[in-house]
């Protein structure tokens, strides 16, 4: 019998399938200039990139506090520190978010840090296997340093790994879960996406998000989510009706433009606030904003969208965090609740 076809994986909604563009629409979009800011942020990007950035504080790193830590790098490169673990989100820490890290769109904030500098890293949780999400340079750098982390990725994604000798890894599909360490396990979540490395493997590999939950007695378990990247679909009330109700999101705000070719794949604010709701989390950090010239908004619309679409549903302006690049805030635990009168 002949070999089966490789696997090709599927959003939830079946009806929406990404990543059979034409190459002539893409080179059309290429030269229309859809997959690069139309203006620069206002007073220009350096003024944006101080505006934005702030040093490292490596002694919070290195002494995170006993409620969980988390800090913005860029992009969606997000560190999450609790219960004595370093959890790298999309590690993307190079200059273009391309091939090598050295060909593609371009970082015009500067990395708050090189991989080398980074602390202990116990896990690395990789989305999907787009170059701004799965950087070789980056993970190159962090392997060199002496990091021997554990990475879990989706389905298909390991091969990627093994190719370059990089152990262990763990490859989970949407609603698996791997307990990583006692009280703290790890869901894989869906998300409205797609992948694709190369001209000749679209979809060949699954796409999705991270759920941490970390159980501690007594109480209800603290959950975190990092969707990846993502359109808005029902998947984030099937995740808070699976799993629970979120208590905080690394919420992706920015890469929405033009919405024509961008809405079944990238959330724009509005759409990140509902899915907010969604998940029923009070608090939440922007992040897939502010550092690669990927799409058609400038670097400071997103904000500026953010801020409309959390007054359209009457919600507290800080309930979204917007962080500068290398800043490192504790997420403040939910206290006991009180018995009703």
């Amino acid at each position: 019998m002949p070999p089966s076809a490789p696997r090709r994986f599927a959003n939830s909604d079946p009806e929406v399938v990404i990543g059979n563009f034409p190459w002539y629409e893409m080179l059309w979009r290429s030269l229309r200039g859809d997959f690069k800011p139309l203006r620069a942020p206002d007073l220009g990007y350096d003024h944006f990139a101080a505006e934005w950035s702030t040093p490292v504080s490596h002694r919070l790193l290195s002494q995170p506090s006993e409620a969980p830590q988390v800090t913005w790098l860029g992009h969606v490169t997000v560190l999450l520190q609790l219960a004595g673990l370093n959890i790298l989100m999309d590690p993307t820490l190079a200059e273009f978010a391309g091939p090598l890290g050295k060909f593609g769109a371009r970082r015009r904030v500067k990395a708050p840090l090189r991989p080398d500098e980074l602390p202990r890293i116990d896990l690395v949780l990789i989305s999907h296997n787009h170059y701004d999400h799965l950087c070789d340079a980056t993970i190159k750098q962090l392997l060199a340093a002496g990091q021997t982390p554990r990475f879990v990725v989706p389905k298909g994604l390991k091969t990627w790994f093994d190719k370059r000798a990089i152990a262990p890894v763990t490859e989970l599909e949407w609603w698996e879960s791997l307990e990583v360490a006692e009280g703290l396990r790890v869901h894989c979540t869906p998300a409205q996406h797609w992948s694709r490395r190369t001209p000749w493997d679209t979809n060949r590999s699954l796409w999705g998000g991270y759920c941490v939950e970390w159980s501690t007695a007594p109480g209800a378990p603290w959950r975190f989510l990092f969707p990846g990247d993502t359109g808005y679909s029902r998947d984030f009330v099937a995740i808070r009706e699976r799993i629970g109700r979120m208590d905080f999101v690394a919420l992706p705000i920015g890469a929405y433009l033009p919405r024509d070719f961008m809405k079944p794949m990238h959330v724009n604010p509005a759409d990140a606030v509902q899915m907010l709701l969604d998940l029923e989390a009070p608090l939440a950090m922007g992040v897939h904003w502010g550092t690669f010239m990927l799409t058609q908004e400038a670097f400071d619309q997103p904000p500026r969208d953010l801020a409309t679409a959390l007054a359209g549903r009457q919600m507290a302006p800080d309930c979204v965090w917007l962080m500068r690049h290398g800043e490192t805030r504790t997420i403040p635990l939910p206290g006991p609740e009180k018995p009703a009168p």
